[in-house]
């Protein structure tokens, strides 16, 4: 059954490649219709390397490459494991949701690829070096303290790290980047940035990033002034400690946050973000000119919906992944669009205990999914995305629950619980933060097919839950999640397989795959 559907697959591919390039086709915004916030970007000859933010998942800090900067693929993350404590590892009824790692840097220097982050969970800042990004592991280091959303940024031979919120400051670091020099620079260099926006601010300027071009400095922050939206400001100097002059940038549907990019032929593009409601912060390509010194963004002030360059979006073909579970002994793990919410338990998992299924256990009694280990997680995406999944439950034992999970804070899932030596399909709601059991069926079968579909079209954020016994008949079970947005978790909604045990530990399920698209035949 899997070996078919492989060979779907490639024929499909195969004919994708056969069909003659449309040569009017022309990118479109968003560039990726899913949670990819808070980009930075370098360009290394024709090739560009982009890193996001993705928090409390792991592995982390992902790091993306593209050849035309409208379509990317995954190719590494800079790490796996961010911090072991208890709140990256759920215990103690603790968590990391929205905190985990934010806002990160990349830059190349001397032939070396270095990507940087900061944490509250750790209370460090983080800085991952490698000379290959796709094919050499990243090496990290830490040290205190955590520096707010900041901008690494190399001139002559001293490296410098410009952060923080409101007050935005430089400090220099130590030549092998090991920690903040002792006498080194340290100082305010715009104070209150995002003045220049507004006298009234709801969100002072953060999100920094450094340029140096034609012999100018440039920073880029975000604000938000009282009653207005996400505004990208810029400052400029001849020295780069200042003083500074500034001015707003971008006003235009709150899309800001992000780096510049230049491209071989000397094009300049702004990659920014968008708050779209329950899918995430989803990346805009902004067109960008130099005038009279100064970065102009957009189209008059706007960001076009239709982009000036040849290519046709795959949308969010590069970061998310369909898996069968079937390996061989040369390849990963995991594809890389898969990460744990939270620090996984890698004794508790397994691709091996039985070929051509993902095996989880349960190591531990938990008494809420969202506190359980081992939720394997990715992106869902808009304008619509469709996953489901198969589950072999005759491991299970009384009080687990397992299946499929559309994740973030108000959650909604369709499974499998198993009580008094039977078990039952069950949908589960939980919109304010106390999860409730919409529907109930009782099970005679040890394998149940699980579907979610996700509608994001026009900020619709609804998903739906489907079962199914062969496959074929798919029926509707429970109620409509109205996704939300929720600061708390601060991520766009996730697929997520899961198990977990509220009674007595041991009891197992076996996924035999995870299959997603575009949905439009679910959605209508």
């Amino acid at each position: 059954m899997k070996t078919t559907f492989l060979w779907m697959m490639a024929l499909a591919l195969l004919a994708g490649c056969a069909k003659p390039k449309d040569s009017t086709e022309k990118a479109t915004n968003p560039v990726i219709f899913a949670d990819v916030p808070d980009v930075a970007m370098v360009r290394v000859g024709d090739v560009y390397y982009m890193a996001s933010t993705t928090m409390h998942m792991n592995p982390g800090l992902p790091i993306m490459k593209s050849k035309d900067l409208v379509n990317w693929e995954l190719i590494s993350y800079a790490y796996d494991t961010l911090v072991s404590n208890d709140m990256m590892n759920l215990d103690n009824g603790q968590n990391s949701y929205g905190r985990g790692s934010w806002a990160p840097s990349i830059r190349y220097h001397n032939g070396v690829f270095y990507a940087t982050t900061f944490s509250a969970t750790s209370g460090r800042t983080h800085i991952y070096t490698t000379k290959d990004p796709e094919n050499e592991p990243w090496v990290g280091h830490s040290f205190e303290p955590s520096l707010h959303d900041h901008s690494l940024f190399f001139e002559d031979d001293k490296v410098y790290l410009i952060y923080n919120g409101g007050d935005v400051k430089i400090v220099e670091l130590e030549s092998d980047l090991s920690g903040i020099k002792a006498d080194g620079l340290n100082q305010v260099i715009v104070p209150e940035a995002g003045k220049v926006a507004s006298e009234n601010l709801m969100l002072h300027a953060e999100g920094s990033q450094m340029y140096k071009h034609d012999g100018k400095y440039y920073l880029f922050n975000i604000c938000w002034p009282q009653g207005g939206m996400r505004t990208v400001v810029v400052h400029r100097s001849d020295n780069l400690t200042g003083p500074y002059e500034g001015r707003v940038a971008l006003q235009d549907r709150g899309i800001a946050q992000g780096c510049i990019i230049d491209t071989p032929e000397g094009d300049w593009y702004a990659y920014l973000f968008r708050d779209y409601g329950a899918v995430g912060r989803i990346p805009y390509i902004v067109p960008m000119k130099w005038e009279d010194g100064w970065p102009v963004l957009g189209n008059n002030g706007i960001v076009p919906d239709t982009l000036d360059i040849a290519v046709k979006n795959i949308n969010a073909a590069g970061i998310t992944a369909s898996d069968e579970f079937e390996r061989s002994a040369a390849s990963p793990d995991f594809p890389l669009a898969w990460q744990w919410n939270h620090n996984p338990d890698n004794d508790f998992w397994s691709l091996n205990q039985r070929p051509g299924f993902l095996r989880l256990t349960n190591g531990r009694i938990d008494t809420d999914v969202l506190q359980a280990r081992n939720t394997l997680t990715q992106r869902t995406f808009g304008p619509q995305s469709v996953a489901e999944t198969a589950v072999e439950l005759g491991g299970m034992k009384d009080g687990d629950f397992a299946g499929f999970i559309a994740l973030q804070r108000n959650y909604g899932y369709v499974g499998v619980k198993m009580e008094n030596g039977k078990k039952s399909l069950v949908m589960v709601l939980s919109e304010n933060d106390e999860p409730i059991e919409k529907e109930l069926i009782p099970l005679a079968t040890d394998r149940v097919y699980l579907k979610i579909a996700c509608d994001f079209r026009e900020r619709a954020d609804k998903a739906i839950f489907f079962y199914s016994l062969d496959a074929q008949d798919w029926k509707p079970i429970g109620d409509t999640l109205q996704m939300r947005y929720t600061l708390p978790h601060f991520m766009g909604y996730r697929f997520g397989l899961f198990s977990y045990a509220t009674h007595e530990t041991g009891g197992y399920v076996d996924f035999d795959y995870y299959r997603v698209d575009e949905g439009s035949s679910v959605l209508q």
